[in-house]
Order: C-alpha cells, then sequence, then structure tokens
C-alpha cells in the first residue's frame, strides 16, 4: 500500500490538469457474465454476449501493462471459466499486480480450492484475495440467490479454502445491503463472526448498474436503512482487535463506510471521484468502463486492436472523465471509493492516524 503514496500527486494532476497520462492502479475485468445464480438483485446472469478468449484478455493485458496494483476478476461467477487460472497467470505475466482479487458465489465446492491452489502457483508474488458472497443464513441465502445449496456449497468452499495454508492468500466474506436482508446484517455478521472468523468481512450496498442490469428490481434500501445497517458495522468495527495490515484495512473500511453513507444522504460526490482517471473497467465483450455504474464505453478493444492505451487516452474518454470531474453523477460504488480515498489526503491523513493507534 506505501507503494502507491509516490503515485497519488500523478493521477491527481492528471484528473486537475489532464497530464501526466497514467494509466489505472484499479482495474476490474468482467471475465464472464456467466453464473448459476439467479440473485434477486441482479439480471448480470441474463447478459448475453461474444465473451473475450483466453488469447484476446492476453492481448487486452499486454497493452494495459504494469499499471495495475489491484485487479479485480469479476462476474458472473469467474470460476465458471475453466482457463481462470491461466487468465490469471497472463495477468500477472503482463502486469504484476500486487493484489489479485476475486468475488464468488462460492458455489462450485468441487472447483474453486483446485483452481486457486493454481493460482497462487501462477502468480507467486501477488496476493490473492477470495471474497466469498454471502447474502444471508441458511434458507434466507438461498432465496436471495435464487439457488438451491447456495448456503450449504459456500461453506464447503470456505472450509476447503481455508485448509490452504498460503501467507499470501486472503479468504474473505461479501455481503450487498438490500431491501432483502438489511435487517440482517447484525445476524450475519455475528454468524460470520462466530462460526467462520474469516480474514476479513466487508459489505457494499444493492446499486442501480449498467454492468448488472438491474434498474428495473425493486431491491434497494433506502438511505436510512443502509446507514442502520452501516453504523452496526462501524461499531463492530472499531471494537474489533487488529494488527499489520487488518488494521489499515480495518480503518479503511470504516471510513468507507461513513463515505457511503454521506454520498447516499447528499446525492453528490462527497470526495473528488477517480474513476476513468485511477480505475476501469473491461467489460466480457472488450468494452472499457469508468465504472460499471455509469458503463459509458471509452471504446471497444476488439474494434482498436486491443489497444487499451489507444482508448485509454481518447478524445471519447476524455469527455467521460470531463462529465465525471463536473459531478454529473455520483455513487457509494466500493471498488472506485477505496481509490478514491487514497486520492483524498485529508482521509489517507485520518486513515493514517487510526493505523497508528
Amino acid at each position: 500500500m506505501i507503494s502507491l503514496i509516490p503515485k497519488i500527486p500523478l493521477y491527481k494532476s492528471f484528473r486537475k490538469a489532464g497530464w501526466p497520462k497514467v494509466l489505472p492502479l484499479s482495474l476490474t475485468l468482467n471475465v464472464t457474465y456467466r453464473c448459476p445464480s439467479r440473485c434477486r438483485t441482479c439480471n448480470v446472469w441474463k447478459k448475453n454476449v461474444d465473451e473475450f478468449t483466453l488469447d484476446e484478455w492476453e492481448k487486452a493485458l499486454k497493452s494495459v501493462g504494469k499499471s495495475p496494483f489491484w485487479l479485480i476478476l469479476s462476474g458472473g461467477e469467474p470460476f465458471l471459466r475453466t482457463d481462470l487460472e491461466k487468465l490469471c497467470q497472463s495477468a500477472y505475466r503482463h502486469c504484476r499486480p500486487k493484489i489479485i482479487n476475486i468475488p464468488t458465489n462460492g458455489f462450485l465446492y468441487e472447483v474453486i480450492p483446485e483452481k486457486v491452489k493454481k493460482i497462487l502457483a501462477l502468480c507467486p508474488t501477488s496476493k490473492l484475495v477470495v471474497n466469498l458472497s454471502l447474502d444471508g443464513i441458511g434458507e434466507k441465502h438461498d432465496n436471495i440467490r435464487n439457488l438451491k445449496n447456495s448456503f450449504e456449497n459456500l461453506l464447503k468452499t470456505y472450509r476447503s479454502l481455508k485448509k490452504i495454508k498460503n501467507p499470501r492468500l486472503t479468504i474473505g466474506i461479501h455481503s450487498v445491503i438490500s431491501k432483502l436482508n438489511h435487517r440482517d446484517i447484525p445476524e450475519i455478521y455475528e454468524f460470520v463472526m462466530r462460526e467462520l472468523d474469516p480474514d476479513s468481512y466487508i459489505t457494499e450496498i444493492a446499486e442501480k448498474r449498467t454492468e448488472l442490469e438491474n434498474f428495473d428490481l425493486d431491491v434497494f434500501p433506502d438511505p436510512e436503512d443502509y446507514a442502520s445497517a452501516v453504523d452496526f458495522l462501524i461499531e463492530k468495527t472499531e471494537k474489533k482487535k487488529a494488527k499489520g495490515l487488518s488494521k489499515i484495512t480495518r480503518a479503511l473500511r470504516k471510513n468507507y463506510y461513513a463515505l457511503a453513507k454521506e454520498t447516499l444522504r447528499k446525492k453528490e460526490q462527497v470526495i473528488p471521484c477517480y474513476a476513468g482517471f485511477a480505475s476501469a473497467q473491461i467489460t466480457a465483450d472488450g468494452e472499457v468502463w469508468p465504472c460499471c455504474i455509469r458503463g459509458d464505453s471509452m471504446g471497444n478493444l476488439r474494434e482498436n486492436n486491443y489497444d487499451f492505451k489507444k482508448i485509454w487516452l481518447s478524445k471519447k474518454a476524455g469527455e467521460i472523465r470531463k462529465s465525471i470531474k463536473e459531478k454529473e453523477c455520483h455513487c457509494p460504488l466500493a471498488s472506485a471509493g477505496y481509490t478514491n480515498m487514497l486520492m483524498n489526503l485529508k482521509l489517507l491523513s485520518r486513515i493514517a492516524r487510526e493505523t497508528i493507534k
């Protein structure tokens, strides 16, 4: 994390003055839209696109180069890709990310642990974070996921992953707070801490996302209900003992929850957004987005000879950045939010003080 500090002035200058033209330090790849779950908060599984092949990802990642510090391989369900470990190897070879993050519903308990072992072996210096999505306990989880045995299979996957003894592996639990479960967050939290004791527990709010095509769903919590849920989490976070890297992540998480609450209340960018400047997303069929909320394309990699830099520095990308800079959008998106916090000196100082305590 400390290695990012010298880069912060570059991104701040890029956002303010348009120079230097730096590539993103946080990059999300939608490696597939396929998913066995039929979640009540998400329609991503309905999307039918001509997904990038491994060879196409190879070309795209080569053009990205070594700018990403944090690489997220998202879905759909990433572990449905039979070549996921090879895709990670390609990303490692060309990008050398410090952190590779893979969110999963945990359903494929016979597949995920073995693939995780292979990814660790193929990416020998990257930290690997695997976050399993848990939205309720027992049948409540299965009902939200619309997939029988989701809860049971997630537990099988988690317990198998915990048997992998590798200091570069972090196993987390992730919950999406929605109308369907905001009152259950204390129950979920207590179960996670008592029965699972993961390396991390994180949440984010159910949002209207172009990526998920979920605009017509009635699952988005009111700001007050979300605030109540995260106030509980903030209180628990402050009481939980931590050391080393855990202290940093705890401080980041606590401040993100506060930032998300304020963003929902004010309905504006509370701090400057760096989506399209320091963070970006590549869709399963090669569109380059600033983020998964807006989902406005800077360009398609297939149509630009898989040249990410060409798209990133295009006129269209500049127009999208101008819109973001002028605060024509706002959201509490977690992946962009953490990057935004790192770019904000006031918040960064607060996080440093809380970490040192």
